[in-house]
């Protein structure tokens, strides 16, 4: 079993530095499985949907995530094939995860287990940094992540 756990965000954009945050915080604390990789992306699209050709068992997406909840307001989403984008252009630098995903079946790839651990940004403007809100967010998105990590290795639901 191996899972991909990956950033998605840029850090230049406010609360869409989400996804770089949650790995940052998983590699900080250092005590993942040896079959789990964490991986800060950021707006890397392509290179994802190339390291998933390389084959994982399962993948654990970060990211902010557009919605009318609250800001900081976590949520966990499994995403299958008929969630993914149609279309056919590939624009490297404004890839957004469900366009990198289905880029990945066109390039060969097949989709695994595919969950996205998101919070509800409140700020997207050029700023360095989480708001209060979406900082506070992080550790309850890495638990999050743990949860899926153990539901993925064992079985368990």
């Amino acid at each position: 079993m191996t899972i991909l756990i990956a950033g998605i965000g840029n850090v230049f954009l406010g609360d869409d530095g989400f996804g770089p945050a949650v790995a940052r915080a998983l590699v900080a604390r250092g005590d993942l499985p040896a079959h789990v990789r964490v991986v800060d992306y950021g707006i890397r699209g392509l290179h994802l949907a190339y390291d998933l050709l390389d084959g994982v068992d399962a993948l654990i997406l970060a990211d902010a995530l557009p919605g009318a909840a609250a800001p900081g307001t976590g949520t966990v989403l499994e995403v299958g094939a008929a969630d993914l984008a149609t279309g056919t252009g590939v624009d490297a630098h404004a890839m957004d995860p469900a366009t990198v995903l289905a880029t990945l079946h066109r390039l060969g790839g097949t989709l695994p287990p595919t969950y996205v651990v998101g919070c509800r940004p409140a700020n997207l403007d050029e700023d360095l940094g989480l708001s209060p809100a979406v900082a506070d967010a992080v550790p309850a998105a890495v638990a999050a992540v743990d949860v899926l990590i153990d539901k993925l290795t064992t079985g368990r639901t």
